[in-house]
């Protein structure tokens, strides 16, 4: 199976997640390195994810029109989860 390693940009919707994945690629007539960006959605049901959180993505059978990975693991979680909860509460 392929894995895609990447980082949540959207945690909106219910059981799935946004994830964006980052590649270089070669341009042949100037030789240089650009960056591509690509965004798959990914199942992540039982599991709480945060926007920023970096994942491991695995690919699978289609579960949506537009969903066929999921969610293997979290590598590292992002840190400003605990700044956002206690900023709304402040406001609020």
């Amino acid at each position: 199976m392929r894995t895609k390693k990447g980082i949540i940009t959207s945690a909106k919707m219910t059981g799935t997640v946004t994830v964006t994945v980052d590649s270089h690629a070669f341009h042949p007539k100037y030789k240089k390195r650009y960056k591509v960006s690509k965004k798959f959605l990914a199942d992540c049901s039982g599991q709480t994810l945060h926007e920023g959180d970096m994942v491991l993505i695995e690919e699978c059978r289609p579960l949506s029109k537009n969903k066929y990975f999921k969610v293997i693991e979290v590598l590292k979680q992002s840190a400003n989860v605990g700044e956002l909860s206690t900023e709304k509460e402040v406001e609020a």
